[in-house]
């Protein structure tokens, strides 16, 4: 009789502790739902907040550049360096230039600590974007905010028909023509070490076709065959495997007047 009321007891015991659990599992994961929401949220508040002070890609008559309009972006942090926008992508933001690469990954463009961080410049690139290799940083959110939008080029219809962005710096307007969507390593040298593409692009492109998921072929080639050719490259962190990166690589042709 006694066991049998301590095998009761027990079994009481266990069956409440698993309903404990199974609350407490609830209870992290509607937080956890929660809290990814108040990250997506902020993020977005704060592209809709910036996007009233972009500058913009077509100058008035009588405004040779950008200057004023960077004037204003600058008052709110004087590290905004230009503005980046792909076409059929929620890629449009400025792009910030801290001195280091980690500045930013966890910080916007007010300075205030965020998870979505903000779209920055390799620190080893010079903001003046003059170089023949830039490279760009943005997180990977699941609503395709910041650069969570790059996963639109590996899909063969999207590649195809979204071939354009453009680059606006204070003082020209560039166009970006997309060359290749790729799937490297974090540890990938050729993409992650700026400073080695800056005396030759050529290795570079032959690696943009290497690694492709997608490419195109003629924009390739018109890259390699163009005199003073500059590239771009927007990184981001991939699912593929654990320090996989998309890489979405374009070419820089000026459309204004510029460096």
């Amino acid at each position: 009789m006694a066991f049998r009321l301590i095998l009761r007891v027990c079994n009481a015991a266990v069956n409440l502790a698993a309903v404990l659990a199974l609350l407490l599992c609830g209870s992290y994961g509607a937080y956890a739902l929660w809290d990814n929401e108040q990250v997506l949220t902020a993020a977005s508040d704060v592209q809709a907040d910036m996007l009233r002070l972009k500058p913009s890609a077509v100058q008035p008559e009588g405004e040779p550049d950008n200057s004023a309009a960077f004037g204003e972006l600058r008052k709110i942090n004087p590290d905004v360096c230009g503005w980046i926008t792909m076409e059929g992508t929620n890629i449009d933001f400025p792009v910030l230039h801290g001195e280091n690469n980690m500045l930013y990954i966890n910080r916007d463009v007010y300075g205030n600590f965020s998870l979505a961080g903000s779209i920055f410049l390799d620190s080893r690139n010079a903001p003046s974007f003059s170089e023949a290799y830039t490279l760009l940083y943005g997180h990977h959110m699941a609503d395709g905010n910041m650069f969570g939008d790059l996963d639109k080029y590996k899909e063969a219809g999207f590649f195809s028909e979204h071939r354009t962005g453009t680059l606006i710096l204070p003082d020209a307007t560039y166009a970006l023509e997309v060359l290749s969507c790729m799937l490297v390593s974090a540890s990938d040298k050729t993409i992650f070490d700026p400073e080695s593409a800056q005396t030759s692009i050529g290795p570079l492109l032959d690696h943009a076709r290497e690694k492709a998921i997608r490419f195109h072929e003629d924009a390739l080639e018109q890259a390699r065959n163009a005199r003073d050719t500059k590239l771009i490259a927007l990184s981001t962190c991939s699912s593929e495997y654990t320090d996989a990166r998309t890489i979405v690589l374009a070419r820089v042709v000026p459309v204004s007047p510029g460096k």
